[in-house]
């Protein structure tokens, strides 16, 4: 088991805590960077789509993992960003600068979403954001002169100031150096005092407001972020396809984003990508048993709704801290076999807010 000693208040917020996580992290990296010569061009694209939804699934764990606000239209930023992309890319806007307006119109919806919001909390909030989710897909599939209504609307390949990413590998690249980006700056985000209030307010809205920290400020910035968060992949989420229309950004869509979270992990970053891969790598497993399964069974229309749900509940009894909670339980096992304790990660006794006021 590795013991850190640290000898500089510095350490605490370095990213790389040891030098295996330089290994580790360096060595994925090198794999993701060689991915177009390793993998053939349909596990390309599914790789693609999960750093996609891995930006999704950051601007959402901002929101519900870090500061403790759950959103149920997270979908609608989705498609805000991904409808603004397109027409400005449609009208000759370059790449950049379309994504840019894209991230700053999904913030400022956000903000708009935001700040009703900060009035309820819990199963309301859900239901708030629920309701503006419904409302983006209608004016979505109405404004017919935008976005071209049911009948969807193309988008062209990105273009980089004149230069015209026509093949999968390089929008393969164009979305990982992004998710880079945007993992780079939740983690730093998360060691600045904003972070820190995010989590804060999570934890304790009483604590943190006695603390000085503005309630109504952090949570409509916390909105704000997550939504340009997911207004960027949106962006990158309509390239992938070259078409969009309002369905495809409807609650079932965010029900997704949500799944994703939960069973990756809420509250940790890596949370994030796992839950991505977990999110398009489902599908994938589910349409390969298929075949082993009974007539009944694997052509039943519902087949996949139903693991979903078996699965979420499965996590939510069994392991709450998702995917990266269970590879904690197993890398604490490797580390410190055989001294491991069975009771090690037993469920505390826990309270709800209403019980810590008593």
């Amino acid at each position: 088991m590795r013991f850190i000693f640290k000898t500089h208040y510095a350490q605490d917020i370095v990213l790389a805590k040891h030098g295996g996580h330089w290994f580790w992290y360096g060595a994925l990296m090198l794999l993701l960077l060689a991915a177009p010569w390793l993998f053939a061009e349909y596990w390309l694209a599914q790789m693609t789509l999960v750093l996609i939804y891995s930006i999704a699934g950051l601007g959402i764990m901002l929101l519900a993992g870090f500061t403790g606000l759950f959103s149920m239209g997270h979908a609608a930023f989705l498609g805000v960003g991904a409808y603004t992309h397109a027409v400005l890319t449609n009208m000759g806007v370059p790449f950049p600068l379309a994504l840019a307006c894209a991230a700053a119109l999904s913030a400022l919806v956000g903000v708009v979403v935001g700040l009703p919001a900060l009035r309820v909390k819990g199963i309301y909030l859900g239901i708030a954001t629920l309701s503006f989710g419904f409302i983006v897909e209608e004016v979505l599939a109405r404004w017919e002169s935008v976005t071209g209504g049911n009948a969807g609307i193309h988008i062209k390949k990105p273009n980089l100031f004149g230069w015209v990413l026509e093949s999968g590998d390089q929008f393969y690249y164009l979305c990982l150096v992004i998710t880079v980006a945007a993992t780079l700056g939740i983690l730093n985000l998360l060691r600045t005092p904003t972070g820190r209030a995010f989590v804060a307010i999570r934890d304790s809205e009483i604590s943190a407001q006695s603390m000085g920290i503005h309630l109504a400020y952090y949570k409509t910035l916390s909105f704000s972020l997550s939504a340009a968060l997911a207004g960027v992949a949106g962006a990158l989420y309509a390239h992938n396809l070259q078409f969009i229309s309002p369905d495809q950004f409807n609650i079932l869509q965010s029900i997704d984003l949500l799944l994703m979270i939960v069973i990756g992990g809420v509250g940790s970053v890596h949370g994030a990508f796992l839950g991505a891969i977990f999110l398009i790598s489902m599908p994938q497993l589910i349409s390969m048993t298929k075949d082993y399964l009974p007539a009944a069974v694997g052509q039943a229309p519902g087949l996949q709704a139903f693991v979903y749900g078996v699965v979420l509940i499965a996590f939510v009894l069994f392991e709450p801290m998702g995917l990266y909670g269970r590879w904690l339980k197993v890398r604490t096992y490797l580390q410190m076999f055989p001294f491991y304790r069975k009771g090690m990660f037993k469920r505390q006794k826990s309270f709800q807010k209403s019980d810590r006021l008593k």
